[in-house]
């Protein structure tokens, strides 16, 4: 009895790293080749805003960061940088800077996309979208309701 109470722990926690591993690793797995710098570099020319991801922020940890530079144009978002891997990220502009899930009103917020790439990524801008009535870009995990990252860029 005690064996099989052992063995059913031992293949519990065997199970559950592999379950969890496979969260962390599937994304990372699938994701899309990301845009090589040279392309990043020129899709940021001329970008009306710009912000910065820094992983000293209240919501992020050592799963959920992301760093470098976000710029805005006209037509689209570029990241140049790194976010930390993870499932189903979607990008949000929002009028209040913030910086943790619980300071994050989706309802107030504006999601132009999904993020599938983490080392650097150009996401579009919908056509009427005015940049100038937002002034931070936030990124979020809609699977596990996580705030990732945020930059405030005016």
């Amino acid at each position: 009895m005690r064996r099989l109470i052992i063995a059913l722990g031992t293949h519990g926690v065997a199970l559950a790293i592999g379950f969890a591993l496979g969260i962390y690793l599937l994304p990372i797995l699938t994701a899309p080749p990301a845009p090589d710098a040279a392309m990043l570099e020129e899709k940021a020319q001329g970008a009306l805003f710009t912000g910065e991801f820094t992983r000293d922020l209240r919501g992020s940890d050592f799963l959920h960061w992301g760093e470098g530079t976000i710029s805005l144009t006209a037509s689209e978002i570029v990241h140049e940088g790194a976010l930390s891997p993870g499932p189903d990220y979607k990008l949000y502009l929002t009028k209040e800077f913030v910086e943790h899930e619980d300071e994050f009103d989706k309802s107030a917020a504006l999601q132009l996309g999904d993020v599938k790439t983490f080392e650097g990524f150009i996401l579009s801008v919908p056509d009427g979208t005015d940049l100038s009535a937002y002034t931070t870009v936030l990124i979020w995990c809609e699977s596990f309701g996580e705030f990732i990252t945020a930059a405030r860029y005016q």
